[in-house]
């Protein structure tokens, strides 16, 4: 599929059936994500995969709705081994693990896979409920599976680039 196509194609589902994710598409989705570029090539992305019931219920004492989505990962990232920017110390852990996290969703998306990224959840009850060291901190969630027919797609209504695009003139 080409590119354009695939992201015009790809939309939030809050929606999924029940049927289970293949193992060789998880794996596709996981090794997108291993390639997805980080800053330095530091690679601080840590992902944990939740597909049982127990860690299914983990997830929901954080808060985290997951939509009825049997496939789930949960995008951390590690403090120890992401680049800090010398000249401010701003430090690229949520954007590593962001572009990680959207290489994923693609990659589902090219499947024939749904997904929605989860943001709102309690980080810290994730850290406690996954047992997760102090150095490694929960960014995103990204919940995967298969569309339910009934499910309401939300227009993706754009701003035309001439409102979110500015030419430098010198």
């Amino acid at each position: 599929m080409e590119f354009l196509e695939l992201v015009r194609k790809r939309h939030s589902v809050r929606k999924y059936s029940t049927r289970k994710v293949e193992e060789e598409k998880l794996l596709k989705i996981l090794e997108a994500g291993r390639l997805a570029p980080t800053a330095v090539n530091f690679q601080p992305q840590r992902l944990i995969v939740v597909q049982k019931e127990e860690g299914m219920e983990k997830l929901k004492k954080s808060n985290a709705s997951t939509y009825g989505a049997p496939l789930v990962i949960i995008v951390c990232g590690d403090h120890n081994v992401v680049w800090k920017r010398r000249q401010d110390n701003k430090d690229f852990l949520d954007i590593d693990v962001s572009i990680v996290t959207d290489h994923m969703m693609l990659e589902a998306a090219d499947l024939g896979l749904a997904s929605v990224w989860i943001g709102s959840f309690d980080p810290d009850m994730i850290k406690r409920e996954f047992n997760l060291p102090d150095n490694v901190e929960a960014i995103n969630i990204l919940a995967i599976g298969y569309e339910t027919d009934d499910n309401t797609k939300v227009d993706k209504n754009r701003k035309p680039l001439e409102e979110i695009v500015h030419y430098e003139t010198y």
